[in-house]
């Protein structure tokens, strides 16, 4: 069970399959009771999924089995007691994935020759995934967080770990020497290593970075690395947490040590938001509503957009407007947000979620234009 899809996932995901690809959409809930109710709409949304696939007169008989049998790999994966918000079940000849979203999903059953990703991206642009590398002089953790979690990564080289014996007995130090081992250059050569590893991970997919470690250890790690300078294009916000002890974890302990400095950046980049939409009505490159930012997404016109975190509209659309409506009502479309943020993204728009309230004057939803 996935979360936290990378740009080259979702990539992967987008992709063309042979028919059918099948996904399968569900709320979950992390909390009793409402939890209890999970199981039982897991079940229906694969009865229904297996349905669908027996009513299709251009699903075979082989390709049929062959897809039900991956739909019951990808439940099999599923653990509903770490659930988050929502689950996604995709299933198609050969392949499963299971995703696990910190946002909502509508209940939804869909074959088709692509996986129904639109959640998926909007889920990612909504919970401000960010990277944090936790430094000792022995170990360097890389860890990927979202506004719900942090996981450890086990890829890209890291972790990171070497002895504090120095092979060289003539320059070799104490363990638990702290400071003359941060002026050691078997030390500054591990963490020129950590620092270029790091690189690779980042230019691959950008995030903000937080650097936590002790005072001495944060101060090499800048003097020694592109990273922490945006050099070999590495160009994220870098923000540095001064904590010891936190190089093998745990996740919760890290998370505290940057929720102040990770709540500080949330409010500065909503402020940023904010200053670049009022900079935008003065250059008259501002849009506001779902009608209007639908038209503008469609057009590839949206530079920026911003979006409350719990936003959702159901519409109907008329074919020149869009009508806002009651969910289910025919031929209602209830995720024309999500449908935007997909939009938007695949023509290369800065999309920021900001919390709720923050864009009421404006209904919600607004950006920035291209002209």
């Amino acid at each position: 069970m996935h979360a936290a899809p990378t740009s080259a996932d979702l990539a992967q995901l987008r992709r063309r399959r042979p028919y059918p690809a099948v996904s399968v959409l569900l709320p979950t809930h992390r909390r009793e009771p409402d939890n209890a109710q999970d199981p039982v709409l897991l079940r229906n949304m694969l009865a229904e999924a297996k349905e669908g696939l027996q009513d299709d007169p251009d699903v075979s008989r082989e390709r049929r089995i062959e897809v039900i049998e991956q739909l019951g790999r990808a439940a099999s994966e599923i653990d509903l007691t770490h659930a988050g918000e929502g689950l996604v079940l995709f299933a198609a000849p050969g392949e499963h994935q299971v995703w696990s979203l910190g946002r909502t999903v509508p209940a939804r059953v869909v074959l088709s020759d692509t996986f129904l990703t639109r959640n998926l991206v909007a889920a990612r642009a909504a919970a401000h995934p960010f990277w944090v590398l936790a430094l000792s002089a022995d170990r360097v953790s890389l860890w990927s967080g979202t506004t719900d979690r942090l996981t450890e990564v086990h890829r890209g080289g890291f972790p990171l770990t070497r002895s504090l014996v120095d092979p060289d007995p003539e320059d070799q130090l104490q363990v638990g020497d702290v400071p003359s081992t941060f002026r050691d250059e078997h030390t500054r050569k591990f963490l020129r290593d950590a620092d270029t590893a790091l690189a690779a991970v980042v230019k691959a997919s950008p995030r903000p970075l937080y650097v936590v470690g002790e005072t001495a250890a944060l101060s090499l790690f800048e003097e020694a690395g592109t990273v922490v300078r945006g050099g070999n294009g590495t160009r994220v916000t870098v923000t540095q947490v001064p904590h010891t002890g936190l190089a093998a974890g745990p996740p919760d302990a890290l998370r505290q040590a940057i929720r102040p400095y990770a709540e500080k950046q949330a409010a500065a980049e909503v402020a940023e938001v904010l200053a670049e939409l009022d900079r935008a009505r003065g250059r008259r490159t501002f849009a506001a509503g779902v009608d209007e930012i639908r038209q503008n997404a469609e057009e590839g016109r949206v530079a920026l957009l911003a979006v409350e975190e719990n936003y959702r509209e159901t519409v109907r659309d008329t074919g020149e407007h869009l009508l806002p409506t009651e969910p289910g009502t025919p031929d209602s479309v209830d995720d024309i947000v999500d449908t935007i943020v997909e939009r938007s993204l695949d023509t290369g728009a800065d999309v920021r979620f900001v919390p709720d309230g923050v864009l009421a004057e404006v209904g919600g939803i607004a950006g920035t234009l291209r002209y």
